[in-house]
């Protein structure tokens, strides 16, 4: 248990990133379909055509009308993206946990240095993630006009500008350093009711990462809107309140939510939001603790 759950120092941050980078682009992939229907559902001024009451309508009625492979535009950009980001999220998180811990708590686990961890992970991540994401949700909006990634990202820096691609990466910090935080203080709280002794136990990884996912998409759901809100500059909602240009800023952000949507605009979309994040947060822990346990033993093996 020991030394799984510390891993052999040389080969640390290597077992990180490829642990991390398996499971960031498994994360993002396997529930892909269910994000292109939670960025269409956060739709402030939906087309008539393109409005759904659940998750399994939205599919079933995307597949029928728009072809079996539209709910996977865009994918590709998404694993592109996905694989250092989370490579670079997992292995600062690991070493940040691991010393703020022996600073905070000698020789425990300190809920608030998983906290601190998680969030600043989220600061690489994002810089990284933020322009795939970009291009993601504008290929996944209903009579996305885009024929390919590269024709969006073209098209997005010839009119808008680089600047486009992160305008709403504040709006995302604001959103995933409270998500982060919330997510490994539960996983880690999670763990060490239903897996004290820190184990190799995968269904404890599957549920404590389902549970972790849930409550913290959940609870940053309002802010999720917004960042649809500003990646996808949804024209017609845009256009409804006479907002000329393009919309830039969070306040701005969340005034147009509430003015087209009131108070229950910020949490549109939010069954969408669970129900990806759940069984996405459990793959990625599942995937992350398989590969280091996998590569930390086949180290030990090497080392004796």
């Amino acid at each position: 248990g020991d030394e799984y759950e510390s891993l052999p120092s040389g080969a640390a941050l290597g077992t990180h990133m490829v642990a991390g980078a398996v499971a960031g682009i498994m994360e993002h992939t396997v529930m892909y379909p269910v994000d292109s229907v939670k960025t269409r559902m956060q739709s402030l001024q939906p087309d008539p055509k393109a409005q759904y009451r659940s998750v399994y309508e939205a599919l079933k009625k995307i597949v029928l009308t728009e072809g079996l492979w539209r709910p996977l535009r865009g994918i590709n950009v998404t694993v592109l993206g996905a694989g250092p980001a989370h490579a670079m999220y997992f292995a600062c998180y690991e070493k940040m946990k691991k010393s703020l811990s022996d600073t905070l708590q000698q020789g425990g686990n300190s809920h608030l240095a998983n906290g601190i961890a998680g969030s600043v992970a989220t600061l690489l991540h994002d810089a990284v993630m933020n322009p795939a994401e970009v291009v993601k949700q504008r290929m996944q909006m209903f009579n996305s006009p885009y024929k390919s990634v590269l024709s969006c990202v073209r098209t997005v820096q010839r009119t808008e500008g680089f600047g486009a691609f992160y305008r709403s990466y504040t709006t995302q910090l604001t959103m995933n350093v409270p998500f982060q935080a919330i997510h490994f203080i539960t996983y880690e709280f999670m763990q060490e009711n239903i897996n004290p002794h820190r184990e190799y136990n995968p269904r404890s990884h599957i549920v404590s990462g389902a549970v972790a996912g849930a409550m913290a998409a959940a609870a940053t759901t309002p802010l999720d809107v917004c960042k649809t809100l500003l990646n996808t500059q949804e024209n017609t909602a845009l256009s409804s309140l006479n907002i000329s240009g393009h919309l830039s800023g969070m306040v701005n952000a969340f005034r147009t939510v509430y003015q087209l949507g009131g108070l229950w605009g910020f949490f549109r979309g939010v069954q969408a939001r669970v129900i990806y994040q759940m069984p996405s947060t459990a793959i990625a822990w599942s995937v992350y603790e398989f590969f280091k346990y996998f590569l930390t033993k086949h180290k030990l093996e090497k080392r004796n």
